[in-house]
């Protein structure tokens, strides 16, 4: 009889439970409390030590010559910009947790180098207008709104064209001598020498040997596995035992820090020997720039106006996008990096650092030698640090010696993983519009006019489609992925 009854008396406390949870309240679901130290030590910790250091110098190619040429051209306080640099680059590693980088923004030093009446004060206020706009569109979300309507297509083409002007500018750099300063060719670099055609062309071949052509093939250490040739090492005689074991020491070489520091070694050499009679150690004493309302004026018209776009396209839209595809675990949002860039320039342009963005192409030339945490930017920006705490703006006369073709050599091959980021475009129509933004990014007009191109083209296509004009909305709002 107990057995029998058993089950109803199941059923009815079943029941009478499934009525007191139906009457009670639903219980709020309990968060777990945000752990900050948690964040950082997962967002700066080391995929591969080896890896982390290698990919920290992707980043060089672009970052030594624009910031030399400044410091040489326009009396640009060196050992100010290395340490809110190095600042910058480890709060964006530790916010982040990706190899971020920090650049210097283009378009003004550009403008900078080739006017001579761009002084400090212009550069400055060129930033700080710059970064309160990008800062004002991240925080009231428009930036957002921009990320979401920009075509995948025409990103691309900002993407690919900046990847292509880094490798030209790489070629130039390895083949003929360069006057930062001026932005001019000085003639065909010789082939012997510290500075010579045939180191660079050897520290070419060297980073294709050990680091491979692409990502399939790279292991945490910044250099390439094995691949289909990873078989079995039980079954192998002694010699190809020695063979693979030496392959493996080969592909985890970190190849781009080798280069690099060979490149330190080299300046060192080639440098004359007054150089160390003027050296000084500690750091620049920082001031607040004064900016006066001419400076305030011309800053603006001729730096942040053709500036502008540029951040918009290549530091954030671009930025979000290739961050996004190589980190997919990740969340990147355009607004968040929209209001660093602009809280980096606000404050640190006022104390004479140089205007900074993050770049696609510094992203992509870390990811490529190894780069996979926040740790890597992090790593260079104790770096940064340190040197600018130490030697202060006498590390310029290292600078200036350093081998062109060197840097041409990072520069090269940041520049092309840039440009393989946008192989994924799916129809001709597609490719149509990105390589029509590439090609008129690549003139002197530059991204704003391709950008410009590539949505008129984008609109003309879908117009070609409509069945009805009220869909049209429907159809510009559908983005491969």
């Amino acid at each position: 009889m107990e057995s029998q009854n058993h089950p109803q008396q199941i059923s009815s406390q079943t029941q009478h439970q499934y009525h007191v949870a139906a009457e009670s309240p639903p219980q709020p679901s309990q968060k777990e409390p945000y752990n900050l130290w948690g964040t950082l030590k997962t967002n700066l910790s080391f995929k591969s030590k080896w890896g982390e250091l290698n990919g920290a110098m992707g980043d060089l190619g672009t970052f030594i010559p624009i910031i030399l040429a400044l410091t040489l051209a326009r009396n640009l306080d060196l050992g100010t910009t290395l340490i809110f640099a190095g600042i910058y680059n480890i709060l964006t590693g530790a916010i982040y947790g990706v190899p971020m980088p920090v650049q210097p923004m283009k378009s003004i030093a550009a403008v900078a180098i080739s006017n001579p009446d761009f002084g400090v004060p212009e550069i400055m206020a060129a930033g700080i207008c710059t970064g309160g706009i990008l800062l004002i569109l991240g925080v009231t979300q428009l930036m957002q709104l921009v990320y979401w309507l920009v075509p995948l297509s025409v990103v691309r083409g900002i993407q690919l064209s900046q990847g292509l002007a880094f490798a030209i500018s790489a070629v130039k750099y390895i083949r003929t001598e360069q006057n930062f300063v001026k932005s001019k060719s000085l003639g065909d670099r010789p082939w012997l020498g510290l500075d010579g055609l045939l180191l660079a062309i050897f520290c070419a071949c060297f980073i294709i040997l050990v680091s491979g052509g692409g990502n399939e093939r790279k292991n945490n250490n910044g250099g390439c596995d094995l691949g289909d040739n990873n078989f079995e090492i039980d079954g192998m005689n002694n010699n190809k035992r020695v063979k693979m074991g030496l392959r493996r020491i080969l592909y985890a070489l970190p190849s781009a820090f080798i280069i690099f520091i060979l490149g330190v070694i080299l300046s060192i050499v080639r440098g004359p020997k007054e150089v160390g009679k003027g050296f000084k150690f500690g750091p620049s004493s920082i001031k607040i720039v004064r900016i006066s309302k001419q400076s305030w004026k011309h800053g603006f018209i001729k730096g942040t106006i053709p500036q502008l776009p540029l951040s918009v396209l290549n530091s954030v839209i671009a930025v979000c996008k290739l961050s996004s595809d190589l980190f997919p675990d990740r969340d990147f949002t355009a607004t968040s990096l929209s209001v660093t860039v602009g809280m980096m320039n606000v404050v640190g342009c006022w104390f004479g650092a140089v205007p900074t963005c993050h770049g696609a192409g510094g992203l992509a030339g870390q990811y490529k030698f190894g780069g996979r945490s926040g740790g890597c930017v992090a790593l260079l920006g104790a770096a940064k640090l340190i040197i600018g705490v130490v030697l202060g703006s006498s590390v310029v006369k290292i600078l200036d010696q350093f081998p062109v073709g060197v840097l041409g050599v990072l520069l090269l091959f940041a520049g092309l993983e840039l440009a393989m980021a946008c192989r994924d475009m799916n129809s001709k129509e597609e490719s149509f519009v990105m390589l029509l933004v590439t090609a008129v990014s690549l003139v002197e007009s530059g991204a704003s006019l391709g950008f410009l191109c590539g949505i008129v083209t984008h609109f003309l296509f879908k117009l070609r489609v409509l069945d009805k004009v009220k869909s049209f909305p429907k159809l510009w709002m559908q983005r491969s992925q």
